[in-house]
């Protein structure tokens, strides 16, 4: 991995008379690099500096030419490696120096990517900054599980949430357990106990299909599953470890006929009413 330190590129100041460089915000995918884009390739092959996030797969980040500093600013759970507010600041500070930056992000930038948030920055800026929209970890992820969002006469909608929030959660869970909908939950695995309890709660049975997709379009993917009411335990029994999503709605069943991934270096675990009830 390259530095995470701002390194000697830092020290190049700001100048009146250099045109400020080009930002593309680059969605990278879930994790296989077979999976970028091609404008997501030129982006990394064309720019002076890539700051790339945590999500960014070790695989991703062996296709960056060595010739181009790269610097981690990612954020894990109660470990961010610089403030968003900060990083904003610094691709700001970066383009005015006359370079041209890949900020590469997992999955797709707007979504729960903070893409727009940094957007925002270089525009009010006048930075030039291109979009390049990436597959996101709900899509790539369930495909990648023989999982579909939706399928005719199971699920005919999807809706994506995110578990994590700078303050509280302000979910609607009854509006959530009313819509029949495939339900993905990202940055969940930590708060499966309460999207369970909420969910079950707000109307959901207990018996839905559930899902633990770990480190998806990974060769180490696995997918744990069971039922949305013993979610949390299926985590503590299977020892999920994050970055994992969330799935839950009757396309969970369909993975046992769907499923093709064989790349995966660990088998499917299944621990619902098909194969085994956790409490037997």
């Amino acid at each position: 991995m390259q530095s995470t330190e701002i390194i000697d590129i830092n020290k190049r100041p700001a100048s009146d008379g250099v045109r400020p460089g080009k930002v593309w915000l680059v969605g990278a995918g879930p994790g296989d690099p077979d999976l970028l884009t091609m404008k997501a390739v030129r982006a990394i092959e064309q720019a002076d500096l890539i700051l790339y996030d945590a999500l960014v797969s070790e695989s991703i980040r062996a296709t960056f030419p060595l010739k181009t500093p790269a610097l981690y600013v990612g954020k894990l759970k109660d470990r961010h490696s610089i403030p968003q507010q900060r990083l904003n600041e610094l691709l700001v500070e970066k383009a005015r120096q006359g370079l041209n930056l890949c900020r590469l992000k997992g999955g797709d930038a707007f979504v729960f990517g903070r893409g727009g948030e940094e957007m925002l920055e270089l525009k009010a800026a006048n930075i030039e900054v291109e979009l390049v929209p990436g597959i996101t970890a709900a899509a790539g992820c369930t495909s990648y599980a023989g999982i579909p969002l939706t399928h005719r006469g199971v699920s005919q909608g999807c809706t994506l949430v995110t578990a994590h929030a700078e303050k509280a959660l302000d979910i609607n869970w009854r509006s959530l357990a009313s819509l029949d909908h495939t339900l993905v939950f990202y940055m969940g695995l930590s708060k499966a106990a309460m999207i369970s309890e909420e969910l079950v709660a707000a109307g959901l049975r207990a018996s839905t299909p559930a899902a633990f997709i770990e480190n998806g379009c990974c060769p180490q993917q696995r997918t744990v599953r069971g039922e949305l009411g013993e979610l949390a335990e299926l985590a503590r029994r299977e020892a999920v470890q994050s970055p994992a999503l969330i799935v839950v709605g009757r396309v969970v069943d369909l993975a046992d006929q769907l499923s093709w991934f064989s790349g995966r270096a660990s088998q499917d675990v299944a621990g619902n009413q098909q194969i085994q009830k956790l409490s037997a």
